[in-house]
């Protein structure tokens, strides 16, 4: 049976492209009744001893947390890491790797931007960034919102940084294997993040979960910020059908620009092996 538990298991602090501190975080998440509480940054571990540290003052209990960019058939999917030990060796390495070529990446952006007309997009998007290896498309997405070229950062997404408009420039992450490998290496357990934004043909989410697994993956997202009612059904059933455990997280990134408050989202279908109950003994 699924504990009831209001864990809010994914969501960004400015380590890596959300605007808050984890501190700021963790005392918003208290507020909306987070009883326990991950913070997922991009690529990234570096916030992780001051998001455990909020917590307990914030007297909420707490998972380790980190969310890894993969190439997957020629699209990238997330991977959550829970649980696991933030100063692992391989881990941390893995992630450095992971966010090389990021500033590379973002010249090649503003360039394609500049060729639209719209000059200035790196320095600009460098404003917003509080780690400058982690500069990625949200940050370019603020600038063009501050400039004026569009009211908020989906027009931006849909106009400019998705696949075939000016601005997108396709990065080459960490495989499956790289990424699950890693977070198990270091004592946690790995999570696909919000499987409905993938947009898979059946075969495709089929081979998804089946590697997955096989790598020695454990949980998927049911509840998130970006999946419909509908979709916790259909996620409820795919954790079902592979034998994973199933996580719930906002992916709240700032007040201003994302549609699900931290804490907020309803509780997991019944049912299901919540990750927490898998991770009780890494639970800080």
């Amino acid at each position: 049976m699924t504990t009831i538990l209001n864990a809010d298991l994914h969501c960004h602090s400015v380590v890596s492209d959300g605007t808050l501190t984890p501190e700021a975080l963790a005392e918003r998440a208290k507020a909306n009744g987070v009883e326990l509480w991950a913070l997922t940054d991009h690529d990234e571990v570096g916030g992780q001893h001051r998001a455990a540290a909020a917590a307990k003052a914030q007297g909420m209990k707490y998972l380790t947390g980190t969310e890894i960019s993969v190439t997957f058939i020629g699209h990238t999917v997330h991977i959550v890491g829970l649980g696991f030990d933030p100063d692992n060796a391989e881990l941390v390495q893995g992630l450095r790797q992971t966010r090389g070529g990021r500033t590379e990446r973002a010249m090649e952006m503003s360039e394609g931007l500049a060729k639209v007309g719209i000059k200035g997009a790196f320095e600009g998007a460098l404003k917003f960034v509080g780690n400058p290896e982690l500069i990625s498309r949200t940050h370019f997405a603020r600038f063009l919102v501050e400039s004026g070229v569009c009211k908020e950062t989906n027009e931006v997404f849909r106009k400019f940084l998705t696949e075939g408009k000016p601005g997108f420039v396709p990065h080459k992450w960490a495989t499956l294997k790289d990424a699950v490998t890693w977070i198990t290496g270091a004592g946690g357990l790995a999570v696909i993040a919000h499987p409905a934004r993938y947009k898979f043909s059946p075969n495709e989410e089929f081979a998804l979960f089946t590697e997955f697994k096989n790598h020695g993956g454990q949980g998927v997202e049911v509840v998130t910020g970006s999946h419909s009612v509908p979709e916790y059904q259909v996620y409820a059933e795919t954790a079902r059908e592979f034998g994973l455990a199933a996580s719930r997280g906002s992916d709240f990134h700032s007040p201003e620009e994302s549609h699900t408050e931290l804490g907020t989202l309803p509780f997991l279908p019944g049912q299901l092996t919540p990750v927490w109950d898998l991770l009780a003994s890494r639970i800080q």
